[in-house]
């Protein structure tokens, strides 16, 4: 996919809104369309990268405090008891968007979410 056709990136350029919760120089945090909680954010580059392979050495320690920042602000604010940080590599691991971003889902005691693991392991909702 061409930049130019990326939603990630059109979001940043302010061509498709979306809800910010977080920005910097060279990332910004939105809620996510389709969250698995509430409070569910998305840490996006600015710069259009495919995933965090591909992603400069350069923007990492920017990126994890990125990353702290928005999941400070979700134990705080939605008094989350801890969150999940996911990268997803790649379609077959579950990369809907072609454009590196981490996924910070905030949890609560018994919130009943469950992760699915590769090859469903395990479920995504307890039984």
């Amino acid at each position: 996919m061409a930049k130019e056709e990326c939603i990630f990136c059109k979001i940043v350029k302010g061509e498709i809104p979306a809800e910010r919760v977080y920005e910097d120089d060279n990332f910004i945090g939105i809620l996510d369309i389709n969250p698995e909680m509430e409070g569910h954010t998305l840490i996006i580059p600015k710069k259009h990268f495919k995933t965090i392979l591909d992603t400069p050495n350069s923007l990492g320690n920017e990126f994890l405090e990125a990353i702290k920042n928005v999941a400070m602000k979700l134990i705080k604010d939605k008094k989350a008891d801890g969150f999940n940080i996911i990268f997803n590599v790649n379609k077959i691991a579950g990369q809907e968007v072609d454009h590196v971003h981490c996924h910070i889902i905030p949890r609560k005691e018994n919130d009943g979410m469950k992760l699915k693991m590769i090859n469903g392991l395990r479920d995504k909702k307890k039984k």
